[in-house]
């Protein structure tokens, strides 16, 4: 694995610290509650409050963030896909303001090609994408293109597996894996053979297990404990467990009520190799990341 990788002009040096990634979701219909799209039912249509998603993501980055990331579709359990048009109406206003008011690392969390490039050419730096190269064929040619880093994340999504609860919200159950982490490592190579492919080199490329996508409460918490397998591919780790389903239904709670659950979660994976940690509540992801940086990368 590379150690270091340089992003807009920031270095990132791998190993040395864990990187911290906010969470900005351009939806109605987020998971967690969160969504900035706001409904005006005067207009029945929605619309984006730039001014309060500015002064989010400087928040944010004032709270210790190295990194944006930028999402216009759900993708919770159930939630509707949106067409690239829509999605590019929403992140694109977005993307140009953040780029010009924030010394920030900008990540467009999208799994299509368009909607990328139309990112990169307004000021996104890299592309989180939940399929990992598998759900647009030409992904993959535009992150090699523009010559950016990409985050491949293992995906099992499946609506005929969703289940939705009112209280805890969606989870899947009863996907099947012959072996859960060579299942997860084997199918991750395999997006990373697609980036190899399409001209993407190692350097750029980050791995994510894809915590609660496709997996039950019981393969996620594996998939925590195990990550340091994950590790051993040689590619940096990101680590999105914040507020998931599965602390909800181990500790039977709603997303608003996860935030020790999701720190126990940041921390172990931590500890067992993650490089980059995907979060929503600053500050005080910010205070358990540091804190177990202090304790597992004296």
């Amino acid at each position: 694995m590379e150690k270091s990788l340089v992003i807009n002009g920031q270095r990132i040096d791998w190993g040395v610290k864990t990187y911290i990634m906010g969470i900005l979701n351009l939806t109605p219909d987020s998971f967690s509650g969160d969504g900035l799209l706001i409904h005006d039912p005067s207009l029945e249509d929605f619309h984006l409050d730039l001014e309060q998603i500015l002064n989010k993501a400087t928040s944010i980055v004032a709270d210790g963030a190295d990194i944006i990331d930028i999402g216009g579709e759900s993708t919770r359990p159930g939630a509707q896909q949106v067409s690239a048009e829509t999605e590019i109406k929403r992140v694109l206003p977005v993307i140009k303001i953040l780029a010009s008011k924030l010394n920030v690392i900008l990540s467009i969390d999208t799994y299509k090609a368009r909607v990328a490039e139309a990112a990169i050419k307004n000021g996104a730096h890299m592309v989180n994408d939940v399929w990992g190269l598998h759900a647009d064929p030409d992904l993959a040619g535009v992150v090699a293109k523009y010559k950016i880093p990409v985050i491949l994340m293992h995906n099992r999504s499946s609506w005929a597996h969703a289940e939705i609860k009112e209280r805890l919200g969606g989870h899947y159950i009863g996907i099947p894996y012959d072996n859960l982490m060579e299942d997860v490592k084997r199918e991750l190579l395999e997006s990373v053979a697609i980036a190899r492919t399409a001209g993407i080199l190692d350097s750029m490329i980050i791995l994510d297990p894809g915590i609660g996508f496709g997996k039950s409460i019981e393969q996620n918490l594996e998939l925590v404990d195990r990550l340091n397998e994950i590790r051993d591919l040689g590619f940096p780790i990101l680590l999105g467990p914040s507020r998931k389903s599965f602390i909800g239904y181990t500790l039977n709670l709603p997303p608003d009520q996860r935030l020790e659950g999701t720190a126990a979660a940041v921390s172990i994976g931590i500890a067992r190799g993650a490089d980059i940690i995907r979060v929503h509540d600053f500050p005080y992801m910010t205070r358990v990341i540091r804190m177990t940086d202090a304790i597992v990368r004296r």
